[in-house]
């Protein structure tokens, strides 16, 4: 009998963070793809859920919805669960009392961000208990907890007794990520200018970008906006001297829009500082695409030598270098720094982590 490694899909039918999901799905197929001889990946599904990825041998489906399996995890009810091998691509998991010794019960679950604690304005605030809440009972019960980072690891130690529990394992873009033939339409139809840098960030720290772009009179495009947040960006905007015209503010968009438009962007501009994956920045270097950063613990880990990371203070400077002499070399460096990131390597890294638990 094989060895399962059974992961936990809990956005198969309601997604709540449309990254984390994709990432979820994408390190499924990469484990599906890297298993070691004699093991297999299955699933742990949400009532309603129809998961058809090629390779995973079992689906176990819960006889609740996400919502209901949200409350009930979080006060320690897994009904139905059974054990095993478990791993989370995120907080939402099974975390209770289990036995790893004698009965080869293993649990892990994974943090992309540390919003609630650093950033919880940004979120609601049932979502903020929520996620404070799964991260003492990963305290309690979690075999380990996988971080993207070193920096958020180091962060991550501060906040939560987990000792040598912690490991870092970094994310990818998504799986055949890359320019669609049909980019130039795809633009037009979401309106988009020629010549833009896309900016990201909240909209605390995008003013650094906006600033930068005003200054250097390029058009700014937003990705990702959250629903109603439009006006305050534009003001954001605004306030930095970037006209409402030269402020393009879109919402979520599928792979190939994203890709469509990080491909035709003159560069990237990154400017949070917080404990959160750099999905966008990871995506634009796997593009090629210039990219300038704001310092922080996160950036410096990831984005590293493929791109520009600097000082907000520095951020005109160095956005006017990446769209003039310095544009080739920083394409370089991204393509060359995006290929250190692959959701086949996570994948062995979680085989691995399991194996050394």
């Amino acid at each position: 009998m094989s060895v399962q490694l059974r992961v936990v899909l809990d956005q198969t039918v309601h997604v709540v963070d449309a990254d984390q999901a994709s990432a979820a799905v994408a390190l499924t197929t990469g484990l599906v793809q890297t298993a070691p001889r004699g093991c297999g990946v299955s699933a742990i599904v949400p009532s309603g859920a129809e998961l058809s990825l090629q390779g995973v041998q079992d689906v176990r489906t819960l006889p609740f919805g996400r919502r209901e399996l949200a409350g009930a995890w979080q006060m320690g009810i897994t009904p139905g669960v059974g054990g095993g091998l478990i791993h989370a691509p995120s907080l939402m998991a099974p975390l209770v009392r289990h036995d790893r010794v004698h009965d080869n019960d293993q649990t892990t679950v994974t943090l992309w961000d540390l919003d609630a604690w650093e950033a919880p304005g940004s979120m609601p605030k049932p979502a903020v208990a929520w996620h404070k809440a799964m991260l003492k009972r990963a305290v309690k019960h979690a075999d380990a907890v996988v971080v993207p980072s070193h920096a958020m690891a180091a962060r991550l130690a501060e906040l939560a007794r987990l000792g040598d529990r912690i490991r870092v394992i970094a994310g990818a873009a998504p799986s055949g990520f890359e320019v669609p033939s049909d980019a130039a339409r795809r633009r037009d139809d979401l309106l988009l200018p020629e010549r833009y840098v896309v900016v990201t960030g909240d909209a605390e720290s995008m003013a650094h970008g906006f600033r930068a772009a005003a200054r250097l009179d390029i058009d700014v495009v937003v990705l990702g906006a959250a629903d109603g947040s439009e006006p305050e960006l534009a003001d954001a905007a605004a306030a930095t001297g970037l006209p409402e015209r030269r402020a393009h503010i879109r919402g979520a968009l599928i792979d190939d829009d994203r890709a469509a438009v990080l491909g035709g962007a003159a560069a990237l501009v990154a400017t949070a500082t917080t404990m959160t994956w750099p999905w966008r920045a990871v995506e634009a270097m796997s593009l090629g695409v210039p990219l300038v950063a704001v310092e922080s613990g996160m950036n410096h880990d990831v984005i590293a030598d493929g791109g520009s990371v600097i000082p907000a203070g520095e951020l005109d400077e160095a956005l006017e270098d990446a769209l003039g002499a310095g544009e080739r070399r920083l394409r370089v460096l991204a393509s060359d720094r995006s290929r250190a990131f692959s959701w086949a390597s996570s994948a062995e890294r979680i085989w691995a982590l399991h194996a050394e638990l």
